[in-house]
């Protein structure tokens, strides 16, 4: 054993202070070394509270894991090994250092503050604490199952260095235990006290113990024991510890939590830009019209958008990591790429206002029509697409950025027009301007300081929605749909999901359930902030949703008729916008039609952005391999199954 490179990182942990100022975090850190660091006064504590609040993953540059792990299932960009299920167990693993890394500090803190005299003074920052070892031991299961607990400052005897993997329920029953206590400390720390300025609070605290509870759950419901291996030749095992709770008493307190965050009435889902038309300065404000969702991804300041609204506007987030253009910029080039494109399965995942399916609503319009498929559609669908030929901003890369106050269509096309190019093959997407700032200030990559936002409102609501349809078997009330998912749906200007719905579309040919309509709902509200494949892996679906079956963009025929695009001419240089022989060996041949009839199929004429020989998942792909210089380092860590 080599101690010189002993496992997880665990003994170079450093411990960065900052100070808070005005209204949000000050994300500007100063170094300290961890153990020259004398708690004894609260100012240490809250000091050192803070800077937990920067060791997540969120937006870091080229680690910028939310996104980067939905590649693959919904988005297209660059093909992610990972979820595609083509990659091979790696010598190490940045996922697996880091967090280790962090939780030597997260220990560091907690056990000062066991040491300190006076516990209720500090309650608050120790709350922070647990709940930050709570989110690095779940972000770590999700990942590679069961994983050593590390609840202690590690020393080189530990067993955390030498032994064996917890089992995933041994990891989550610690991950609920330190939530609880992460509850009860941080009682006094709530979003009124804080002024929801991006510290951890009382009501992120149950608001992530309810996700993790959905999670387990659903995971035990849908997947149990399959990826555990048996402890001894590989996997963490099955090892259940006492009070493990139940199926039912996981759902049933993912069900009891959201709804103490819904009845609260601390949050709000942020309507900021629907209607700027009472705004004198902005011209052409039906261009802003119903564009909320979109905004609220990128609101940094007044002229982040057209209402000239605030990041002290958005009282939709429950949990964020705090940046800006001066102390903390996401470092991620988010704005001069399409860092989260739907896929066209996606695309069609949105409804028409009627509450439909694209496939079955007489409101859908069709792909051949340029901008058909745009009309009387989701607003989350239509904020996130750039219209054919419209006028968009240039997210700070043309040198201006948005300027709301100034008639686009006046200004220079070749800057502002959007224009398709199908010239070459590039696996044409349905677009998808999430994360995408306006701002005029963008014009390297990486200066945005938009939030990254790890918890929403309209999570809870879904996680509500569905624990209740998880304990009903499948069944929802109409009442409990109006009090959770309906919530969501209407910013989307899309009706309502009840009984009668159903039987509409059950008239029209589709069997529609109550669940795979939530779960609807999760795969378009979320998608992009990195839970799309923890989803499909915790209702077992995975495989049968990633593998085998190519991802596709936009349509080039629909129903063997061409579309717009094939006779498009870019009106920059009066040239046709698409060559037919780049994409000769591109398009879709065979219609592909998903498990879930409510998903509309993606047919014939397609552009295929991934071909189905590049999608592998299976099931040793519901964990990643442990890094195998671990294994070797402490031959106790059993790899998983099947890698």
């Amino acid at each position: 054993m080599k101690t010189n490179k002993i496992i997880y990182a665990l003994f170079t942990g450093v411990l960065l202070l900052i100070g808070c100022e005005d209204k949000f975090l000050d994300l500007k850190p100063t170094d300290f070394e961890s153990e020259a660091i004398y708690f004894d006064k609260l100012s240490d504590f809250e000091y050192a509270a803070n800077n937990l609040h920067t060791n997540v993953y969120a937006f870091n540059g080229n680690t910028t894991y939310p996104i980067n792990h939905d590649w693959g299932t919904d988005i297209v960009s660059a093909g992610n090994a990972e979820v595609d299920g083509t990659n091979a167990a790696g010598t190490a693993d940045q996922y697996w250092d880091t967090p280790y890394k962090w939780l030597r500090t997260i220990n560091q803190v907690i056990e000062k503050g066991e040491a300190y005299s006076k516990p209720d003074e500090i309650a608050g920052p120790i709350g922070q604490a647990y709940f930050f070892r709570a989110w690095q031991h779940f972000f770590l299961l999700k990942r590679f199952g069961g994983v050593p607990i590390a609840i202690k400052v590690t020393q080189l005897n530990d067993e955390i260095v030498l032994g064996k993997r917890n089992s995933r329920y041994e990891v989550i029953k610690q991950i609920v235990d330190d939530l609880d206590v992460a509850i009860a400390k941080l009682a006094k720390i709530t979003v009124v006290s804080t002024g929801n300025d991006g510290h951890v609070t009382l009501e992120a605290a149950k608001a992530f113990k309810a996700r993790v509870c959905l999670y387990a759950g659903t995971w035990d419901k849908y997947v149990g024991t399959k990826t555990d291996g048996d402890g001894t030749s590989a996997g963490a095992g099955s090892t259940k510890p006492s009070g493990y709770p139940s199926v039912t008493e996981f759902l049933t307190m993912a069900k009891n939590l959201s709804k103490e965050i819904i009845d609260g009435n601390q949050f709000a889902l942020w309507m900021g830009v629907e209607d700027v038309s009472s705004k004198i300065s902005v011209k052409n404000p039906e261009m802003y019209a119903h564009n909320s969702y979109y905004y609220l991804f990128n609101l940094e300041g007044a002229t982040s958008n057209p209402a000239g609204l605030t990041k002290a506007s958005n009282k939709e987030s429950i949990y964020r990591s705090v940046y800006d253009a001066v102390n903390r910029k996401t470092a991620t080039n988010l704005t001069h790429t399409w860092p989260a494109s739907m896929t066209q399965k996606l695309a069609d995942m949105y409804l028409c206002t009627d509450g439909l399916p694209v496939h079955i609503s007489p409101l859908f319009k069709g792909y051949t029509d340029m901008n058909a498929e745009l009309k009387n559609r989701d607003y989350r669908y239509t904020a996130m697409v750039n219209p054919v030929l419209g006028y968009v901003w240039g997210w700070g890369m043309y040198g201006t950025g948005a300027q709301y106050d100034v008639d686009i269509t006046t200004l220079s096309k070749a800057s502002y027009l959007n224009v398709p190019n199908y010239r070459t093959y590039s696996g044409a997407s349905a677009g998808g301007r999430k994360f995408r700032s306006e701002l005029a200030s963008v014009k390297t990559a990486g200066d945005e300081g938009m939030d990254f936002m790890h918890i929403r409102l309209p999570e809870v609501y879904l996680i509500f929605a569905e624990a209740t349809c998880e304990l009903g078997n499948g069944s929802i009330s109409d009442a409990d749909l109006d009090y959770s998912v309906n919530k969501v749906r209407a910013r989307g200007g899309v009706a309502p999901l009840n009984a009668a719905l159903v039987a509409k579309a059950a008239s029209l040919g589709v069997q529609l359930t109550m669940l795979g309509e939530i779960r609807r709902e999760r795969a378009i509200e979320l998608y992009g902030e990195g839970q799309r494949l923890a989803d499909l892996c915790r209702w077992g679906i995975a495989v049968e949703e990633l593998a085998g079956q190519p991802k596709c963009g936009g349509y080039l025929v629909s129903n063997g008729v061409d579309s717009y695009i094939k006779t498009l001419i870019n009106p920059l240089d009066n040239k046709p916008v698409y060559t037919e022989s780049a994409f000769a060996t591109h398009i879709l041949s065979k219609d592909i039609v998903y498990s879930y009839p409510g998903f509309a199929p993606t047919k014939v004429g397609a552009v295929i952005a991934d071909e189905a020989t590049n999608r592998k998942f299976s099931l040793k792909n519901y964990l990643q391999p442990i890094p195998t210089d671990q294994i070797k380092l402490n031959p106790e860590l059993k790899q998983n199954p099947s890698w």
